[in-house]
């Protein structure tokens, strides 16, 4: 059901919340457009004006391993300057008041954790931006580290330990989805009585599917998102309006 406003969809949201036992948010793109981060598969988003490079591409070309390492810092400023927006806000209060266990994203800029949510509590089904792993060995990096060499001399670095590329903690196009994080998720998904799809397409698979799973074990599904999406018929509720405004009443003090 569409909610005919955004006063009426608030209210119906609030007694759903009420009413569950054990929410799980799934969060996309949408809920941290309000923050400045932008939505890169929108038009004038970034994958419209770069082609994203696959994980087999950065693996076999160092000039593409450093292109990908001069779109990240370009990119710096825009994640340095982020905070926790009203839905982050939103949902941390919720974390604090028992009702939501974790929360999953596909998100990769950190702000759920920024907002107060435990890492172990943050499901990131895309990996994270804030820090580097090699793909090797999986030795974390920071990226203060890859900056200072990449600015030496315009290359992207090798792992110390095992000489293999260093590359941000996120899923690339072309790479294996987490085994462990798409494992908690779909388990949350299958556990939960209200299922929150917040700021998502639905059209990124496997991913898309845990909105499914939780209707189909029984949970109310909302889904709140500027624009309709494939799975809205599925819905107990759907409201179409500013995730941030959405909500906003939910934030607490």
């Amino acid at each position: 059901m569409i909610a005919s406003s955004l006063a009426s969809g608030i209210e119906q949201l609030g007694d759903m919340i009420a009413e569950a036992a054990m929410i799980v948010p799934f969060t996309g793109a949408g809920i941290s457009t309000e923050t400045g981060i932008p939505d890169f598969r929108s038009p004038g988003g970034l994958w419209t004006r770069h082609r994203p490079i696959p994980f087999d591409e950065f693996v076999a070309s160092q000039q593409a391993r450093d292109e990908a390492w001069r779109r990240r810092f370009a990119m710096q400023s825009t994640f340095a300057a982020a905070k926790p927006g009203r839905g982050h806000r939103a949902l941390a209060a919720l974390y604090r008041a028992g009702k939501v266990p974790t929360v999953i994203t596909q998100n990769i800029d950190n702000l759920h954790q920024d907002s107060g949510i435990a890492a172990e509590h943050v499901v990131e089904l895309h990996g994270n931006t804030t820090y580097a792993c090699c793909i090797g060995c999986g030795k974390r990096y920071e990226l203060a580290w890859v900056k200072q060499l990449f600015d030496t001399d315009g290359r992207a670095p090798d792992c110390t330990v095992c000489d293999q590329p260093v590359k941000t903690a996120t899923i690339s196009f072309g790479q294996a989805m987490p085994e462990t994080e798409m494992r908690r998720a779909a388990e949350l998904a299958r556990s939960c009585d209200l299922f929150l799809a917040i700021g998502s397409s639905l059209v990124v698979w496997p991913a898309a599917g845990f909105p499914i799973m939780a209707r189909n074990s029984g949970a109310r599904l909302v889904i709140i998102n500027n624009d309709p999406t494939e799975q809205d018929d599925l819905a107990d509720l759907v409201i179409r309006h500013d995730i941030g405004e959405t909500l906003a009443p939910f934030v607490g003090n």
